[in-house]
């Protein structure tokens, strides 16, 4: 497990695993890995990229407008806090 809050890692279930850097969102981390992930807004309020948080904690930049379940995540407007591991719809 990464102890760097700069540095963490994002396992994606059926993907490879995913270095995050601060500074961005989650979904901008997957999208440098050239990780196909459907999203639309960018801002949480379409859903689009929602996607299952298996473990771990992440944080909003922007409180999401779009409706999501307690074991979901908007990538597009957070940001991991520990390292996560996610599943892609």
């Amino acid at each position: 497990m990464s102890n760097n809050k700069d540095s963490l890692l994002v396992a994606i279930k059926d993907h490879e695993t995913v270095q995050h850097k601060a500074q961005k969102t989650l979904l901008e981390s997957i999208e440098l890995k050239e990780i196909p992930v459907h999203f639309h807004c960018r801002e949480g309020y379409c859903g689009a990229c929602r996607t299952k948080l298996i473990k771990g904690e992440v944080e909003y930049l922007t409180f999401p407008l779009a409706y999501i379940d307690d074991d979901e995540i908007l990538p597009c407007c957070c940001y991991p806090t520990s390292d996560i591991e996610i599943e892609l719809a």
